[in-house]
């Protein structure tokens, strides 16, 4: 089974308000809501292609039983931990001004209710794969990523984790499945500036001696590389398209990547449909469509 793991989710308020006033008050011209958080993203995406799996993290108030009642409604298995006081996060995504954003803070995590989900974790078993993804709530021991894979350690379960700087370097150790740095996030690690695919594939090793099995870099407008753990690299331009949504086009290049993998343990074919997902989803309004993804897919093979 795949398992994610969301451990602040939030219900995302997107709208759009033309000509925009501070001080005054502003009318919505379109609005809508949608679960949110990366390891949910990843989920939804997962389903849009066609693998089941189950959504874990923490929910709490009204606004926690909304986000698990959208998700039901979109086919998404979940087991997530209710907390008692507080309420899942609302974030209000104003798309019509730059991709101004206001994110919630989420319900204070208590030691006992992350007991719980390390017990479910435990419960994973040879051939599961287990997304981590984002940042740790500030009510969390900032090791928490670190503690799961140690738990799994010996299992087999192979662990994606997209997490940034820290979070990131310190599971190398565990040698996770799969990491997804982007260039930025990337050069921000080892002190440079990579701007062009070629300059990533050095430092992309780099993350790959020291535990990483696969790492793919997401460039944004200048493409992807894989570096795998086969030797192989592979890279491509960014397939051509009009940006409509950034929002969780990374988080679908992992689910697309891991999606690929399952579906014939080759890595190009992985590599090609995580571009795919992750730049259909860029494309799209909302997360892309399994169909979406398969016309992108089909234009990288071109």
């Amino acid at each position: 089974m795949i398992y994610t793991v969301t451990f602040n989710p939030s219900l995302d308020y997107v709208v759009t308000v033309d000509d925009f006033k501070i001080g005054r008050t502003n009318r919505t011209d379109s609005e809508y809501m949608i679960p949110g958080g990366k390891g949910i993203n990843v989920s939804m995406m997962l389903r849009n292609l066609g693998f089941d799996n189950i959504a874990l993290g923490f929910v709490a108030g009204f606004t926690g039983t909304e986000v698990m009642k959208r998700l039901e409604a979109l086919d998404v298995s979940n087991e997530f931990i209710r907390i008692e006081e507080g309420f899942t996060r609302i974030n209000l995504k104003l798309k019509s001004i730059d991709g101004t954003e206001i994110n919630g803070q989420g319900p204070v995590i208590s030691e006992e209710k992350v007991r719980m989900l390390m017990e479910r974790l435990s419960r994973l078993e040879q051939g599961d794969v287990l997304f981590l993804s984002g940042s740790i709530p500030a009510s969390m021991s900032n090791d928490a990523y670190q503690k799961i894979m140690e738990l799994l350690e010996g299992k087999d379960v192979r662990i994606v984790v997209d997490a940034t700087k820290d979070l990131l370097m310190n599971v190398l150790a565990y040698h996770p499945f799969l990491i997804k740095p982007n260039n930025h996030e990337l050069g921000e690690i080892f002190g440079v500036e990579l701007m062009t695919r070629e300059a990533v594939i050095p430092y992309g090793k780099k993350l790959q001696e020291m535990g990483a099995q696969n790492v793919l870099i997401s460039m944004a407008g200048e493409g992807a590389v894989l570096i795998a753990a086969d030797g192989r690299i592979f890279e491509t331009p960014a397939p051509e398209g009009t940006l409509i949504n950034g929002v969780g086009a990374g988080d679908s290049m992992v689910a697309g990547f891991m999606a690929g993998w399952m579906q014939r343990q080759d890595y190009e074919h992985a590599f090609y449909m995580g571009v795919a997902a992750g730049s259909a989803s860029a494309f799209s309004e909302n997360l892309a469509t399994g169909e979406e993804v398969q016309t992108v897919y089909r234009k990288l093979q071109d």
